[in-house]
């Protein structure tokens, strides 16, 4: 991926929005996103998943690869 603002992180951040850490998926930070994906179910018990779910659509956005 080009990075910030690029087609990919676009897609990454539109994927993350439905599903928290698809967009990492995607992105090939399979850590991250099992974090985020794990990390949103659990919190939305308490009503705070969408906190979750805004980190992961942002971080996917706003990736940029090293190198």
């Amino acid at each position: 991926m080009a990075g910030q603002g690029s087609t990919g992180n676009v897609i990454a951040a539109l994927c993350s929005f439905f599903v928290p850490g698809l967009g990492q998926l995607i992105q090939g930070r399979l850590l991250l996103a099992v974090i985020q994906f794990v990390l949103a179910a659990v919190l939305w018990w308490v009503l705070l998943g969408w906190v979750i779910h805004l980190w992961s659509v942002l971080d996917a956005a706003l990736f940029k690869p090293k190198g």
